[in-house]
């Protein structure tokens, strides 16, 4: 078996990574809010996020909805690398997209995560799904044969 290209992993395990990060500081600050605010995880029976929602104070679930939104498209982008990588399309243009998606979704947790204005964080996400669509498209017309323009 030959040796594959695996820069165009990098990206997906810096996203992969930065995920874990969210987790870890979505605990640090939900844990110790949910000890402010009187919950005892020994009752709790059958939750769902938006009793949590109703619970701890919108600065703290900012964190927690980013991490879950970690959990949604970047899935898809973790698909298509992996596509492409096993296709062997590992060109220039392809990382440079790949790590843009991953810039922007970075910088759209952060935003989220602290800020949490609704329009930047909006353009954020537009910016990161236009990358993905273009990877995706990217690992589309590999799969097909077809080169890129």
């Amino acid at each position: 078996m030959s040796a594959i290209d695996r820069t165009l992993l990098q990206p997906a395990i810096v996203l992969a990574i930065w995920t874990l990060v969210m987790l870890f500081w979505t605990l640090a600050t939900r844990l110790p809010a949910m000890r402010r605010a009187g919950v005892n995880m020994g009752d709790l029976v059958g939750t769902k996020p938006a009793d949590a929602d109703r619970a701890l104070p919108a600065g703290t679930q900012w964190k927690a909805h980013n991490y879950m939104h970690l959990l949604e498209q970047p899935v898809l982008f973790y698909v298509v690398v992996f596509a492409l990588v096993l296709m062997g399309v590992n060109d220039f243009e392809t990382r440079l997209v790949a790590w843009g998606y991953v810039t922007f979704r970075i910088l759209h947790s952060i935003w989220q995560a602290t800020v949490n204005r609704v329009r930047p964080r909006f353009y954020l996400f537009a910016i990161s799904t236009a990358l993905l669509t273009g990877l995706a498209v990217r690992a589309a017309l590999a799969a097909w044969g077809v080169e890129p323009f």
